[in-house]
């Protein structure tokens, strides 16, 4: 009997040794993980242009040339009546700006009617317009998602400013916003093998695509054995580029007429006419260029002839831009619309497109420059600069130049000690 009682005793405090062993773990395990939440799991929504697509069966597909809207949505079962809700709608979308080649999507809804719910325009590779087709229309406008990225870019002139950009596998629009900002103190015509440059910018990207350049920063380009620096800045709300001593690189006159062409022939006082077959003075520069490439006015100034000259120039426009300086630009395929005599023009504004009207073998801008009445030679022009930095801006604007010029000379650095390797 006292056998039996010892031994309830004994399991007893085995058990109960058991129990408390096993809450103090559970509290140690308890305190380890933290308190414990429960989790609802849901099934994640797939959004399009703010649009649940399960829902939806989508057609894609793209703007065909001279197609309108309602071309397009009349054959998906719009009214005419709703299609003139959406065209009354243009101050948010002009359905009139529509272009052949972008896409739109139609979202038809998974019903026995598939209704057609949405229309969505891609204006462009990021902005697109989502068309709610309801009881009434609704549109909004929406941007898809993107990355800045910082980035630099350097390389060596073989042959031409696009060609360096695509050999070192640049985004080839960087030389159009080069030529640009260099646009008054480096001729883009007169690039000579060996020249470089350098490049801090931001480039924005749609997941891994391209889609534009966002800003450059800092530039560098060595131009014949000259460095001319570029750094952006904005003063009095306009951005603009100036050089390490705070000079801005906008000058009066633009150096070239026209972008990305060749000099077909230079000022000179002895050239043969390729049409007369003489010998006599050319008192401009010939730039060849495709027909029908734009030709802008160098600076401001007022239109002041316009007309036609069979016996030599052509269509031509001559701007007269103060007391001093005067340009003419012939042999144009056409003006710009609405351009005539007495026009105020604006530097960098379209005055017609290059042309062989007149004396003229094959297309090309025949460009010249007078001061106070006698011609000069464009290409030896030093125009003047206009406002440099600001005294009350010159401590942002220097800590501006703080930052970039050693990281110009960094890239520059790296990009020599990798020549050098090779």
């Amino acid at each position: 009997m006292k056998k039996i009682v010892w031994l309830s005793i004994g399991v007893g405090i085995l058990l109960l040794a058991i129990f408390v062993t096993c809450q103090t773990s559970n509290q140690s395990i308890n305190e380890d993980l933290g308190p414990v939440h429960e989790i609802m799991v849901q099934d994640s929504v797939k959004l399009e242009y703010g649009i649940a697509i399960d829902s939806f069966t989508v057609v894609e597909n793209k703007v065909k040339r001279d197609q309108n809207l309602s071309e397009i949505l009349i054959g998906y079962g719009v009214t005419p009546q709703t299609i003139d809700q959406i065209a009354n709608q243009n101050d948010i979308f002009d359905v009139r700006q529509i272009r052949s080649g972008n896409k739109y999507k139609l979202f038809f809804a998974k019903d026995s009617a598939a209704t057609l719910s949405y229309f969505v325009y891609e204006q462009s590779l990021t902005d697109y317009v989502v068309v709610t087709l309801a009881d009434s229309v609704e549109i909004t406008l929406g941007e898809k998602p993107t990355t800045i990225l910082k980035k630099t870019a350097r390389g060596t002139i073989q042959s031409n400013l696009w060609e360096a950009m695509v050999d070192n596998q640049i985004n080839p629009m960087i030389s159009i916003e080069l030529s640009e900002i260099y646009a008054w103190s480096i001729d883009f015509f007169g690039l000579q093998k060996g020249d470089e440059f350098y490049v801090i910018y931001e480039e924005r990207f749609l997941d891994s695509v391209s889609v534009g350049i966002e800003q450059i920063h800092a530039a560098l380009f060595n131009h014949q054995g000259k460095d001319f620096y570029a750094l952006y800045f904005v003063q009095d709300n306009q951005p603009s580029f100036f050089d390490e001593e705070g000079n801005s690189l906008r000058k009066a006159f633009l150096k070239a007429p026209l972008k990305f062409n060749r000099i077909s022939s230079r000022f000179s006082k002895n050239r043969f006419h390729p049409v007369l077959k003489i010998y006599r003075a050319h008192s401009g520069v010939d730039y060849a260029a495709p027909e029908g490439t734009p030709v802008f006015s160098i600076g401001d100034g007022v239109v002041a002839k316009k007309g036609y000259q069979q016996a030599g120039a052509g269509n031509y426009v001559t701007v007269k831009h103060n007391s001093v300086y005067t340009t003419q630009y012939a042999h144009l395929k056409s003006f710009a619309p609405g351009l005539k005599m007495g026009d105020h023009v604006n530097q960098g504004q379209l005055l017609g497109y290059v042309g062989k009207t007149g004396y003229a073998t094959g297309p090309h801008l025949d460009f010249r420059f007078f001061k106070n009445g006698d011609p000069i030679d464009p290409l030896k022009v030093e125009a003047p600069s206009v406002e440099p930095i600001k005294k009350e801006n010159h401590e942002p604007y220097h800590k501006i130049k703080e930052k970039f010029m050693p990281e110009l000379q960094k890239v520059r650095d790296n990009f020599k000690l990798k020549i050098a390797a090779n």
